[in-house]
């Protein structure tokens, strides 16, 4: 006779719900990503969220400030194209000013109208390039729909800065908006888009709270679905946000 010992099998936890993996972004991230590597590569409740406070500062900022403001006021903030436009003849400069204006308007609005296309076209961007990076370069193995989920828990806490821009557009003058720092979560919100120099007022802006808390939720993403070291995700991340910043900042500078 043989007898055999029963081992039972080691226990598993229950899987989240979309509600509580949500959550955990801002409490416990990294289980967030452990599901997402373990083989729940949902993503469509961040992607809702997010097009819902982007069509939530929409409607804000058409209803108090109008995108005929808001095309006035970046227009007058850009002293590049400014200048540029005042050179223009004074039987057409008004009509220049005016079919610019109008151009900035209708492209403002439409992005905005069109955020979940725009929003899901940046995250499948952001997913193709960071899987690539942390495959190639660092050995990873991570999957693209496991990146396209990293990517949209990722970047849940722009809501955030969404919704606090919401809020502040309700008790702030229209001609003083500015939708380059329409929250006040970077240090460009805190500057003058006309009294500091065009280059340093795009690294401030860069210098965003809730750009870089998304940063480091994509590096702990990426490390823990491609299976590398924590700190190979974070140079992958701020390696491109770097490389990103460092040229919008000299085209800022280059063009004056």
């Amino acid at each position: 006779m043989s007898s055999s010992i029963h081992v039972p099998p080691p226990f598993a936890p229950p899987a989240m719900s979309e509600v509580e993996r949500l959550g955990n972004v801002f409490t416990a991230p990294s289980k967030t990503f452990a599901e997402i590597a373990g083989g729940r590569r949902s993503w469509w409740l961040p992607f809702v969220v997010m097009c819902l406070f982007s069509y939530l500062l929409f409607g804000a900022i058409t209803l108090k400030v109008s995108w005929r403001r808001v095309a006035e006021n970046t227009l007058h903030a850009d002293t590049a194209t400014m200048e540029r436009l005042e050179q223009a003849p004074p039987e057409s400069r008004a009509q220049s000013i005016e079919q610019v204006t109008r151009a900035m308007q209708y492209s403002m609005m439409g992005s905005f109208m069109a955020s979940p296309v725009v929003i899901l076209l940046q995250l499948l961007i952001v997913a193709g390039v960071l899987m690539g990076t942390v495959n190639f370069i660092f050995g990873g193995k991570a999957t693209f729909s496991q990146s396209l989920a990293v990517a949209t828990f990722s970047f849940v806490p722009l809501v955030i800065k969404s919704g606090l821009g919401a809020a502040v557009t309700w008790f702030m003058v229209p001609e003083s908006f500015n939708l380059q720092n329409f929250a006040p979560t970077s240090i460009g919100a805190f500057l003058s888009p006309t009294e500091t120099s065009a280059w340093l007022y795009k690294l401030a802006t860069a210098l965003d709270v809730t750009t870089i808390w998304c940063m480091v939720l994509l590096g702990m993403g990426f490390a823990t679905i491609g299976k590398v070291k924590r700190s190979s995700g974070y140079i992958a991340v701020f390696g491109w946000w770097g490389l990103i910043t460092a040229i919008g900042v000299a085209w800022a500078a280059a063009r004056g």
